[in-house]
């Protein structure tokens, strides 16, 4: 059998020979670098750099900026230290910038002009958060506690504006989580996935009836029993009161009335409608004036917290801090 001869290797060319051709430069492995914060000097120690550029003195450049001349000097040196040139020359007649010295001022007078256009810009949002404070709170909240700490705040802010959306204690985690509200209070036994709180004051609920009602004439204490399998005067489903009354009593009869404010619940009661439970707060005058009379309970306490809230990981800031702050000292 006869076999073709091989085929001859192809031969090199002297240039092929010397060298190989350099990789791809993706082909050089990544140096990993160290973040651009640890790179580049601070704002200090470039205005320091332009100060120096501009007085031609170490010292001059310190006492405008505030700072000794030992501190400003080894501040210079850090800087050169971190981008590893010399940039000032030192002699008793004053500084003078060297060749690199020259071109990194040039650099940072643009990064510090950059620098003071993001502090204008911050300011003008700041400002503008500033300028307005949206509050939802529950209605015994909004009714009784809230114009208080609003009074209190607008002598501190003057210039912002407070809007306030009064509801039940579900429409004020609605609106906080759909961001139609910075800074929310509450009144019900939990707060809803979405939101960080904190305790601002606490609360107790009262029975009350019109003075002219069998219980206001009861020798013995109601019992938690004949509470909860008598209809009353409620708010309606999602309030915070009516939330830790079910807790507390483990449901409740189908109300009397259902209504969707506090004052007029209170009002239904005063005007012998029928008893109800509502808010410590919001019946101290009825009490006073013997418009309504205060039924004493033998085995259940009725006590709840009023919360602040928001949504989570976005702890107010501005007007919203200053009005969290004053609700913590009543």
């Amino acid at each position: 059998m006869s076999t073709s001869p091989a085929s001859p290797e192809p031969l090199e060319s002297p240039a092929s020979s010397a060298r190989p051709a350099p990789p791809e430069p993706s082909a050089y492995p990544s140096v990993p670098e160290a973040p651009l914060a640890h790179r580049v000097p601070d704002l200090g120690a470039l205005q320091l750099l332009l100060a120096v550029a501009r007085l031609g003195s170490l010292g001059r450049a310190a006492r405008e900026l505030g700072i000794t001349q030992p501190a400003a000097s080894s501040r210079v040196r850090a800087m050169e230290r971190q981008l590893g040139v010399a940039l000032v020359d030192r002699s008793p007649r004053g500084s003078r910038l060297t060749d690199a010295g020259a071109l990194v001022t040039d650099w940072a007078g643009r990064i510090v002009e950059a620098a003071e256009a993001f502090d204008v810009g911050a300011q003008a949002l700041r400002v503008r958060r500033d300028s307005r404070l949206r509050v939802a709170a529950s209605m015994t909240i909004a009714e009784y506690l809230l114009p208080g700490w609003l009074i209190a705040l607008r002598t501190q802010r003057p210039d912002t504006a407070v809007s306030l959306l009064a509801g039940n204690s579900a429409a004020v985690a609605t609106r906080l989580l759909a961001g139609e509200a910075d800074l929310g209070f509450v009144e019900g036994l939990t707060v809803p996935g979405g939101l960080d709180d904190v305790v601002v004051a606490y609360d107790r609920l009262v029975v009350v009836a019109a003075p002219g009602h069998p219980w206001a004439r009861r020798r013995k204490p109601l019992g938690a029993a004949e509470l909860a399998a008598t209809p009353l005067i409620l708010r309606e489903e999602g309030s915070g009161t009516r939330q830790v009354l079910e807790a507390a009593l483990g449901g409740l009869a189908r109300p009397l009335i259902e209504l969707s404010s506090t004052t007029a619940v209170k009002a239904s009661a005063v005007s012998g409608a029928g008893p109800s439970v509502l808010s410590e707060l919001a019946v101290g005058e009825e009490l006073a004036a013997r418009r309504l009379v205060e039924i004493p309970l033998a085995d259940v306490r009725l006590r709840r917290e009023l919360r602040a809230v928001w949504p989570t990981g976005h702890r107010p800031a501005g007007p919203g801090r200053d009005l969290l702050a004053l609700t913590r000292r009543t």
